[in-house]
């Protein structure tokens, strides 16, 4: 019996939070030392970077092409999403 709307959106939901989370601190840790200006030109550069994969290197087996489109498409809204969200912590 498949899950429910309800159950499947609390899924993604909570994927996309831990997920968030555990990149903030990735990336905060990473770029921290490089200043704001090093931060920001970094996260834009994961950005274009991600969105660029997604468009060339995903392959959906047995998907249609709309299918396909539509998956990369959120996918690369996600990425643009999460990735802007972060902000420089200056303390």
């Amino acid at each position: 019996m498949a899950p429910d709307t309800n159950e499947l959106q609390a899924i993604n939901t909570s994927w996309q939070i831990a997920i968030q989370e555990i990149l903030r601190m990735i990336i905060r840790d990473m770029y921290h030392a490089g200043g704001e200006v090093a931060f920001n030109t970094n996260i834009k550069r994961i950005e274009e970077a991600a969105v660029d994969s997604i468009y060339t290197d995903l392959r959906l087996r047995g998907t249609d092409e709309w299918t396909e489109v539509l998956v990369k498409e959120r996918a690369s809204n996600f990425v643009t999403t999460l990735l802007t969200s972060f902000t420089y912590d200056r303390a």
